[in-house]
Protein backbone atom coordinates (compact mmCIF):
# COMPACT_ATOMS: atom_id res chain seq x y z
CA UNK A 1 0.00 0.00 0.00
CA UNK A 2 2.89 2.57 0.99
CA UNK A 3 4.42 1.88 -2.24
CA UNK A 4 1.19 2.00 -4.35
CA UNK A 5 0.64 5.25 -2.76
CA UNK A 6 4.45 6.74 -3.09
CA UNK A 7 4.16 5.35 -7.12
CA UNK A 8 1.08 7.23 -7.64
CA UNK A 9 2.58 10.96 -6.29
CA UNK A 10 5.48 10.42 -7.54
CA UNK A 11 4.45 10.35 -10.89
CA UNK A 12 3.03 13.43 -11.10
CA UNK A 13 5.87 14.71 -8.87
CA UNK A 14 7.60 16.98 -11.68
CA UNK A 15 4.42 19.01 -12.59
CA UNK A 16 4.35 21.36 -9.60
CA UNK A 17 7.99 21.99 -11.23
CA UNK A 18 6.25 24.68 -14.06
CA UNK A 19 4.23 26.71 -11.56
CA UNK A 20 7.56 27.55 -9.55
CA UNK A 21 9.08 28.43 -12.55
CA UNK A 22 5.87 30.84 -13.51
CA UNK A 23 6.33 32.60 -10.36
CA UNK A 24 8.70 35.29 -11.29
CA UNK A 25 7.09 35.34 -14.95
CA UNK A 26 3.81 36.12 -13.60
CA UNK A 27 4.22 39.21 -11.35
CA UNK A 28 6.53 40.03 -14.71
CA UNK A 29 3.94 40.80 -16.66
CA UNK A 30 3.12 43.54 -14.64
CA UNK A 31 4.88 47.38 -15.58
CA UNK A 32 8.38 48.06 -14.61
CA UNK A 33 9.44 44.37 -14.91
CA UNK A 34 11.05 41.40 -16.58
CA UNK A 35 9.06 41.50 -19.68
CA UNK A 36 7.53 44.55 -20.23
CA UNK A 37 8.32 47.30 -22.35
CA UNK A 38 7.99 49.92 -19.20
CA UNK A 39 11.29 51.36 -18.19
CA UNK A 40 11.62 53.40 -14.77
CA UNK A 41 13.09 57.47 -15.05
CA UNK A 42 16.34 57.63 -13.67
CA UNK A 43 16.73 57.60 -9.76
CA UNK A 44 13.58 56.10 -9.34
CA UNK A 45 13.25 52.61 -7.33
CA UNK A 46 9.72 50.85 -7.16
CA UNK A 47 9.61 47.88 -4.78
CA UNK A 48 6.87 46.02 -3.12
CA UNK A 49 5.84 42.51 -1.87
CA UNK A 50 3.37 40.32 -4.38
CA UNK A 51 1.57 37.02 -3.15
CA UNK A 52 0.92 34.06 -5.61
CA UNK A 53 -1.57 31.36 -5.45
CA UNK A 54 -1.06 28.51 -7.61
CA UNK A 55 -2.92 25.31 -7.56
CA UNK A 56 -4.37 22.30 -9.61
CA UNK A 57 -5.72 18.89 -9.50
CA UNK A 58 -5.46 18.26 -13.34
CA UNK A 59 -2.44 17.28 -15.23
CA UNK A 60 -0.62 15.78 -18.18
CA UNK A 61 1.29 12.66 -18.00
CA UNK A 62 3.19 13.23 -20.71
CA UNK A 63 0.22 14.48 -23.84
CA UNK A 64 -2.41 12.42 -21.03
CA UNK A 65 -4.74 14.44 -19.03
CA UNK A 66 -5.86 13.01 -15.39
CA UNK A 67 -6.00 13.49 -11.71
CA UNK A 68 -4.38 11.59 -8.94
CA UNK A 69 -6.56 10.63 -5.58
CA UNK A 70 -3.29 10.19 -3.70
CA UNK A 71 -2.77 13.90 -3.60
CA UNK A 72 -5.46 15.57 -4.90
CA UNK A 73 -4.80 19.60 -5.06
CA UNK A 74 -1.62 20.60 -5.26
CA UNK A 75 -0.97 24.31 -3.99
CA UNK A 76 2.14 26.73 -3.94
CA UNK A 77 1.60 29.81 -2.05
CA UNK A 78 4.95 32.67 -2.72
CA UNK A 79 5.61 36.00 -1.23
CA UNK A 80 8.07 37.85 -3.32
CA UNK A 81 9.70 40.92 -2.50
CA UNK A 82 10.46 42.49 -6.18
CA UNK A 83 12.77 45.41 -6.27
CA UNK A 84 13.01 47.81 -9.56
CA UNK A 85 16.20 50.52 -9.81
CA UNK A 86 16.39 52.93 -12.60
CA UNK A 87 19.72 53.10 -12.86
CA UNK A 88 19.56 55.68 -16.21
CA UNK A 89 16.42 56.62 -18.50
CA UNK A 90 17.36 53.82 -20.60
CA UNK A 91 18.88 50.83 -17.55
CA UNK A 92 16.88 49.41 -14.88
CA UNK A 93 18.38 46.88 -12.58
CA UNK A 94 15.89 44.31 -10.91
CA UNK A 95 15.78 41.55 -8.01
CA UNK A 96 13.05 39.34 -6.40
CA UNK A 97 13.40 36.68 -3.48
CA UNK A 98 10.36 34.13 -3.30
CA UNK A 99 9.76 32.30 -0.17
CA UNK A 100 7.77 29.45 -1.17
CA UNK A 101 4.83 27.07 0.46
CA UNK A 102 3.39 24.01 -0.58
CA UNK A 103 0.74 21.55 0.24
CA UNK A 104 -0.92 18.56 -0.78
CA UNK A 105 -4.95 18.46 0.04
CA UNK A 106 -5.19 14.67 0.38
CA UNK A 107 -2.32 11.75 1.35
CA UNK A 108 0.37 11.71 4.25
CA UNK A 109 2.86 14.08 2.54
CA UNK A 110 4.20 17.29 4.37
CA UNK A 111 4.25 20.40 2.54
CA UNK A 112 8.13 22.23 2.25
CA UNK A 113 8.53 25.95 2.58
CA UNK A 114 11.18 28.54 2.27
CA UNK A 115 13.26 30.92 0.27
CA UNK A 116 13.79 29.52 -2.72
CA UNK A 117 15.83 31.64 -5.55
CA UNK A 118 17.32 34.94 -6.04
CA UNK A 119 16.84 36.53 -9.38
CA UNK A 120 18.63 39.70 -10.77
CA UNK A 121 18.17 41.29 -14.41
CA UNK A 122 19.27 44.10 -16.14
CA UNK A 123 16.78 45.55 -18.46
CA UNK A 124 18.13 47.87 -20.88
CA UNK A 125 16.37 50.50 -23.74
CA UNK A 126 18.01 49.75 -27.15
CA UNK A 127 15.78 51.73 -29.44
CA UNK A 128 12.69 54.49 -29.08
CA UNK A 129 11.36 55.43 -32.40
CA UNK A 130 8.30 57.77 -32.39
CA UNK A 131 5.56 56.24 -34.91
CA UNK A 132 4.23 60.44 -35.74
CA UNK A 133 1.36 61.48 -33.48
CA UNK A 134 0.60 58.18 -32.44
CA UNK A 135 2.67 56.72 -29.88
CA UNK A 136 6.27 55.48 -29.89
CA UNK A 137 7.94 51.51 -30.74
CA UNK A 138 10.50 50.93 -28.03
CA UNK A 139 13.21 47.87 -28.08
CA UNK A 140 14.06 46.14 -24.72
CA UNK A 141 16.72 43.85 -23.92
CA UNK A 142 17.05 41.75 -21.28
CA UNK A 143 19.26 39.86 -18.90
CA UNK A 144 18.43 37.97 -16.40
CA UNK A 145 20.20 35.19 -13.66
CA UNK A 146 18.94 32.88 -10.78
CA UNK A 147 20.69 31.33 -8.19
CA UNK A 148 19.47 28.78 -5.34
CA UNK A 149 19.46 31.10 -2.04
CA UNK A 150 19.11 27.65 0.56
CA UNK A 151 19.40 24.15 0.29
CA UNK A 152 16.02 23.14 -0.84
CA UNK A 153 15.75 19.59 -2.06
CA UNK A 154 14.67 19.29 -6.06
CA UNK A 155 13.89 15.88 -5.71
CA UNK A 156 10.59 15.48 -3.28
CA UNK A 157 8.45 16.60 -5.97
CA UNK A 158 5.35 17.38 -6.50
CA UNK A 159 6.25 19.27 -2.63
CA UNK A 160 9.58 20.94 -3.19
CA UNK A 161 9.97 24.22 -3.60
CA UNK A 162 11.93 24.58 -6.54
CA UNK A 163 14.36 23.07 -9.06
CA UNK A 164 17.74 24.07 -7.42
CA UNK A 165 18.84 24.74 -10.75
CA UNK A 166 21.36 27.88 -11.61
CA UNK A 167 19.44 29.89 -14.50
CA UNK A 168 21.32 32.37 -17.06
CA UNK A 169 18.12 34.06 -20.15
CA UNK A 170 18.73 36.70 -22.55
CA UNK A 171 15.15 38.27 -23.42
CA UNK A 172 14.09 40.57 -26.31
CA UNK A 173 10.94 42.30 -26.71
CA UNK A 174 8.99 44.97 -28.62
CA UNK A 175 6.50 47.13 -27.40
CA UNK A 176 4.51 49.60 -28.69
CA UNK A 177 3.01 52.02 -26.53
CA UNK A 178 0.24 54.78 -27.51
CA UNK A 179 -0.28 58.03 -26.30
CA UNK A 180 -4.08 57.43 -26.31
CA UNK A 181 -3.02 54.25 -24.29
CA UNK A 182 -2.69 51.48 -26.48
CA UNK A 183 -0.10 48.97 -24.93
CA UNK A 184 0.97 46.21 -27.72
CA UNK A 185 3.88 43.70 -26.77
CA UNK A 186 5.74 40.58 -28.15
CA UNK A 187 8.62 38.83 -25.67
CA UNK A 188 10.87 36.35 -25.78
CA UNK A 189 13.69 34.53 -24.01
CA UNK A 190 15.87 31.67 -23.92
CA UNK A 191 17.34 30.34 -20.55
CA UNK A 192 20.23 27.89 -20.04
CA UNK A 193 19.69 25.81 -16.98
CA UNK A 194 22.67 24.65 -15.07
CA UNK A 195 22.89 20.93 -13.97
CA UNK A 196 21.63 19.57 -10.42
CA UNK A 197 22.72 17.51 -8.26
CA UNK A 198 20.82 14.54 -6.20
CA UNK A 199 20.96 13.47 -2.83
CA UNK A 200 21.55 9.61 -4.49
CA UNK A 201 24.03 8.34 -6.26
CA UNK A 202 22.28 6.81 -9.66
CA UNK A 203 18.71 7.75 -11.19
CA UNK A 204 16.89 6.35 -14.36
CA UNK A 205 15.11 8.97 -17.19
CA UNK A 206 14.54 8.88 -20.12
CA UNK A 207 14.88 5.31 -21.11
CA UNK A 208 18.83 5.43 -19.51
CA UNK A 209 20.19 4.83 -16.31
CA UNK A 210 23.08 6.97 -15.00
CA UNK A 211 25.62 6.45 -11.96
CA UNK A 212 25.77 9.92 -11.16
CA UNK A 213 23.79 12.28 -8.74
CA UNK A 214 24.43 15.02 -11.28
CA UNK A 215 21.40 15.99 -13.76
CA UNK A 216 21.97 17.84 -16.98
CA UNK A 217 18.86 20.40 -17.23
CA UNK A 218 17.74 20.45 -20.62
CA UNK A 219 17.70 24.63 -21.55
CA UNK A 220 14.21 26.34 -22.01
CA UNK A 221 12.49 28.86 -24.78
CA UNK A 222 9.04 30.68 -24.25
CA UNK A 223 8.23 33.97 -25.65
CA UNK A 224 4.36 36.42 -24.65
CA UNK A 225 2.41 38.56 -26.29
CA UNK A 226 0.34 41.30 -24.67
CA UNK A 227 -2.31 43.72 -25.27
CA UNK A 228 -4.18 46.49 -23.93
CA UNK A 229 -4.44 49.70 -21.92
CA UNK A 230 -2.23 52.03 -20.28
CA UNK A 231 -2.07 55.94 -19.59
CA UNK A 232 -1.77 57.41 -16.46
CA UNK A 233 0.10 54.55 -14.00
CA UNK A 234 -3.08 52.24 -15.32
CA UNK A 235 -2.64 48.78 -16.51
CA UNK A 236 -5.00 46.43 -17.94
CA UNK A 237 -3.75 43.64 -20.57
CA UNK A 238 -4.65 40.43 -22.06
CA UNK A 239 -2.19 37.84 -22.23
CA UNK A 240 -0.58 34.68 -23.81
CA UNK A 241 2.28 32.53 -23.23
CA UNK A 242 4.17 29.58 -24.34
CA UNK A 243 6.75 27.48 -22.95
CA UNK A 244 9.08 24.94 -24.89
CA UNK A 245 11.86 22.71 -23.38
CA UNK A 246 14.36 22.29 -25.17
CA UNK A 247 15.03 18.13 -24.24
CA UNK A 248 14.23 16.16 -21.23
CA UNK A 249 11.60 12.90 -21.52
CA UNK A 250 7.90 12.41 -20.04
CA UNK A 251 6.85 11.04 -16.98
CA UNK A 252 5.98 7.45 -17.51
CA UNK A 253 3.01 5.15 -16.48
CA UNK A 254 3.63 3.85 -12.90
CA UNK A 255 7.31 5.44 -12.56
CA UNK A 256 8.91 8.65 -10.69
CA UNK A 257 8.94 11.79 -12.70
CA UNK A 258 11.94 13.95 -12.65
CA UNK A 259 13.76 16.83 -12.57
CA UNK A 260 14.63 17.31 -16.02
CA UNK A 261 11.02 15.84 -17.62
CA UNK A 262 10.06 18.41 -20.26
CA UNK A 263 7.69 20.85 -18.99
CA UNK A 264 5.70 22.29 -22.41
CA UNK A 265 2.75 24.72 -21.88
CA UNK A 266 0.43 27.50 -23.10
CA UNK A 267 -1.15 29.86 -20.77
CA UNK A 268 -3.60 33.09 -20.72
CA UNK A 269 -4.76 35.75 -18.44
CA UNK A 270 -5.09 39.14 -17.39
CA UNK A 271 -2.80 41.97 -15.85
CA UNK A 272 -4.32 44.88 -13.85
CA UNK A 273 -1.97 47.95 -12.68
CA UNK A 274 -3.46 50.75 -10.77
CA UNK A 275 -2.78 53.62 -8.14
CA UNK A 276 -4.24 53.37 -5.02
CA UNK A 277 -6.46 56.57 -4.72
CA UNK A 278 -4.67 59.37 -2.24
CA UNK A 279 -1.47 57.54 -2.44
CA UNK A 280 -0.22 59.01 -5.93
CA UNK A 281 3.33 56.48 -6.10
CA UNK A 282 1.44 53.13 -4.83
CA UNK A 283 0.06 50.51 -7.05
CA UNK A 284 -2.55 47.89 -6.71
CA UNK A 285 -1.32 44.74 -8.87
CA UNK A 286 -3.93 41.67 -9.75
CA UNK A 287 -2.58 39.00 -12.53
CA UNK A 288 -4.72 35.25 -12.99
CA UNK A 289 -3.86 33.06 -15.37
CA UNK A 290 -4.97 29.61 -16.69
CA UNK A 291 -2.91 26.84 -18.34
CA UNK A 292 -5.16 25.41 -20.96
CA UNK A 293 -2.99 23.26 -22.63
CA UNK A 294 0.63 21.55 -22.07
CA UNK A 295 2.37 17.97 -21.43
CA UNK A 296 4.04 17.41 -17.75
CA UNK A 297 2.47 20.24 -16.18
CA UNK A 298 -0.49 20.89 -14.10
CA UNK A 299 -3.66 22.60 -15.54
CA UNK A 300 -2.81 25.53 -13.14
CA UNK A 301 -4.91 28.44 -12.17
CA UNK A 302 -2.56 31.16 -11.05
CA UNK A 303 -3.91 34.27 -8.76
CA UNK A 304 -1.27 37.36 -7.83
CA UNK A 305 -1.90 40.21 -6.22
CA UNK A 306 0.16 42.96 -3.89
CA UNK A 307 1.02 46.48 -3.54
CA UNK A 308 3.94 48.04 -5.19
CA UNK A 309 5.40 51.74 -4.23
CA UNK A 310 7.65 54.18 -6.72
CA UNK A 311 9.92 56.19 -4.97
CA UNK A 312 11.07 59.21 -6.73
CA UNK A 313 14.90 59.91 -5.85
CA UNK A 314 15.40 63.40 -8.91
CA UNK A 315 12.20 65.54 -9.15
CA UNK A 316 9.99 65.31 -11.93
CA UNK A 317 10.40 61.40 -12.35
CA UNK A 318 7.23 59.01 -13.50
CA UNK A 319 7.13 55.70 -14.58
CA UNK A 320 5.89 56.10 -18.37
Amino acid sequence: MILARFSGWARISSLLIPALLLIFSTASLFSQTIDDGIMLKKRAFCTGVLYTNDHWARYWEGALERTNGNIGTITTQTTQWAGNYGVTDKLDILASVPYVQTHASQGVLKGQSGLQDFTLAAKYKALSIPVKEFGALRAILVVAGSVPITDYTPDLQPLSIGLHSKTIAGRGTLNFLGRQGLYLLGSADYTFRGNVKLDRSSYYTNGHLYLSNEVAMPNQFSYNVAAGYRKNNTTIVGTFAQQQTRGGGDIRRQDMPFVSNRMNFSKAGISIAYPVPRIKELQYWFGYTNTFQGRNVGQANTFTTGLMYTLHFTKGGDTL
